[in-house]
């Protein structure tokens, strides 16, 4: 009987071992890498978790923190969209409401109105064509034309005209085609087709003799924009001096934003944009043919993204830390074209687009064209700014400062320098209304024996250089930009650089 009961203790042990062993431990075959802990500390606090469940209060951190990256994504890629649009409201504050009507710099550019690093020294021409409201439209170059360019809602280059383009200074005619367009296409134009309804056009006019009358009387006797439609009777084309108004054509940097953007992406065609940049919108309430009216957590969410965004654009512009973005290895003067592309495609496009890159130009600067950026020597412009002294500190505008510029500076045609207000990256405002010196245009510039030229910046003119002086704001910042026309091969090689900014006192 004993010998019986313990055989049943064995059978019944045997059950229970054989049950057990059908239940899997998990832990010890499931790699750790891929198990979340229940508790995980992070910048943005502490998530806490049930066996990789997130709780009621880490979903909700987390989803706020995901719209928040979504608004700084949409700031920092949307920055071209926005201040083209700007640019088009400040054109509708100067009075133009139609493509015939064109605004132009007859006496240049002074500080004035903000513009993204405006020019003082070219005359310029602009306006905005509403393929909408035109359809095809048609733009006529007069022969002689300098530089000129389309860019379309995005900022994106549509084609050039006048000396860059295809009629390669010697006039024609161009033909903008809309995004929707389905006919059949007209012969004996240039043709370029738009991503967009809306498309500026910004044309440049150089000095002749240190005057602007050349350009201005070739710009107002040559140049003409009408809907093909009208061909056979175009109306009259309006020139709108702009000579020192103050207008402000810069988008804004707060919540602000979010509103100017999606004025565009309700205008514009749903496929101007990939649908990987309008997911970044719609996850943000902003989708074509729908009311963006963020509830009050989400706006408030977003007018943090945007200051984060801005502050990020801003240290891109100012500080980066891409070492392309820097023109010589021993100097701290910078390229707003890092990549030296005007798709902004890094390594070719194996690197994919250069998101940081295309924000810093845009933040800083307006116009997007290959002949900004490609290496011509003798033609077409190259660009170099500088935000620091020689010590690598920010420009304080109560120093006094000096720049050298070496002897035989490469610029077959002319250069300039011009001073900037970090705040509104527009020219500088000071009792100059040129804040800016120009070998063509300043004509009493005082050059060193050896054909170099020193340059002072400092809220007084120093004795006896006010000639070489431009003017600085006591307890403000500023950041200048050296531009080349018909740059020469000895700034390609490098063979020639630009001096540090040396702080005299």
């Amino acid at each position: 009987m004993r010998k019986l009961i313990i055989l049943i203790c064995m059978l019944f042990s045997s059950i229970i071992v054989s049950e057990e062993q059908k239940t899997p431990n998990y832990n010890n075959f499931i790699p750790p890498e891929i198990m979340t802990p229940d508790e995980v500390k992070t910048r943005i606090g502490t998530l806490e978790f049930f066996d990789g469940l997130p709780s009621e209060n880490t979903v909700k951190l987390l989803y706020d923190n995901l719209d928040f990256i979504r608004g700084v994504d949409a700031f920092l890629n949307f920055v071209p969209a926005a201040s083209l649009e700007s640019v088009r409201v400040g054109h509708k504050k100067y009075g133009v409401q139609n493509s015939n009507q064109v605004v132009i710099f007859e006496s240049l550019m002074d500080s004035n109105p903000l513009w993204l690093t405006g020019n003082t020294d070219t005359v310029y021409a602009s306006t905005f064509i509403d393929l909408r409201k035109n359809g095809l439209t048609v733009i006529e170059i007069p022969p002689g034309m300098g530089p000129g360019t389309v860019n379309d809602a995005y900022f994106r280059y549509i084609i050039d005209m006048g000396t860059p383009g295809p009629d390669k200074g010697k006039g024609g005619k161009y033909l903008l085609v809309p995004p929707d367009f389905k006919g059949e296409v007209p012969k004996g134009y240039y043709v370029a087709k738009t991503s967009s309804y809306i498309n500026w056009l910004i044309l440049r006019g150089f000095l002749k003799d240190g005057s602007t009358d050349y350009s201005v009387n070739l710009l107002k006797n040559g140049l003409k924009i009408y809907p093909y439609s009208t061909k056979d009777n175009p109306e009259k084309m309006e020139f709108i001096d702009v000579s020192g108004l103050p207008v402000n054509t810069i988008h804004a940097n707060n919540y602000m934003f979010f509103m100017e953007l999606n004025d565009v992406i309700q205008r514009e065609p749903v496929d101007f944009i990939s649908p990987e940049l309008r997911g970044i919108l719609s996850s943000i309430g902003m989708e074509k043919g729908k009311s963006f009216s963020p509830d009050e957590r989400l706006k408030n969410i977003l007018t943090d993204s945007v200051a984060v965004a801005n502050g990020t654009a801003r240290s891109l512009a100012f500080s980066p830390r891409e070492k392309d973005a820097y023109i010589y290895p021993d100097l701290y003067w910078q390229t707003a074209f890092v990549g030296n592309d005007y798709r902004w495609l890094k390594d070719n496009g194996t690197g994919g687009r250069f998101l940081d890159a295309r924000t810093l130009y845009f933040y800083i600067a307006t116009v997007n064209t290959p002949a900004m950026q490609a290496k011509l020597p003798g033609v077409g412009s190259q660009y170099a700014y500088l935000a620091v002294d020689e010590s690598k500190n920010y420009l304080h505008g109560s120093k006094k400062y000096k720049l050298t510029l070496p002897a035989n500076i490469p610029a077959k045609d002319f250069w300039s320098i011009v001073v900037y207000d970090p705040q509104t990256r527009s020219e500088l405002q000071t009792s100059q209304p040129f804040p800016s010196k120009n070998n063509k245009r300043n004509t009493d510039l005082k050059f060193n024996s050896d054909g170099s030229i020193d340059l002072f910046f400092s809220p007084e003119a120093p004795e006896k250089m006010k000639s070489n002086w431009i003017q600085t704001v006591p307890n403000k910042g500023w950041f200048l930009l050296l531009r080349l026309y018909g740059p020469t091969n000895a700034y390609f090689d490098q063979t020639w650089k630009p001096g540090s900014l040396t702080l005299i006192e």
